[in-house]
């Protein structure tokens, strides 16, 4: 037997708007995720940030103990002088951070901004680094 009444999804979208426990958020409260790309090779772990449009010395690295921070705090006098006709380049403040494993060198940290990629790169350790046994 089918239920009488089939919630649209205005009706879930209201029933969530006002539920505390939802996992939906207001608009003004919603956060962008910023584009990233993470990948590991046998050379180490890389990072490419999308930065289009940012100088490198605006764009912040701090690395603590293992973990890797990148941040970007907007410039908002520099959007004033402006006049857009249309706004497309999204240059938003961006506060990122990974628990990197210790199985990369974070001291060996090597960053690159290039064409509106800023590209990083930790070796891996030399312990972590695989061996060769030999069998007596």
């Amino acid at each position: 037997m089918g239920t009488l009444f089939q919630p649209s999804p205005f009706d879930i979208l209201f029933r969530n708007f006002f539920d505390a426990e939802s996992d939906f958020a207001p608009f003004n409260q919603i956060r962008f995720n910023h584009p990233v790309d993470i990948y590991t090779t046998d050379e180490g772990i890389f990072i490419d940030i999308a930065c289009v449009g940012l100088d490198k010395k605006d764009i912040e690295l701090k690395i603590e103990d293992d973990i890797l921070r990148v941040a970007y705090e907007k410039d908002k006098d520099a959007d004033d002088t402006k006049s857009y006709v249309q706004r497309s380049i999204a240059r938003r403040a961006f506060n990122m951070g990974w628990r990197i494993s210790r199985r990369f060198d974070l001291t060996k940290l090597t960053a690159k901004l290039e064409n509106g990629l800023l590209q990083l790169h930790a070796p891996i350790t030399e312990s972590s680094k695989p061996k060769k046994v030999t069998i007596k």
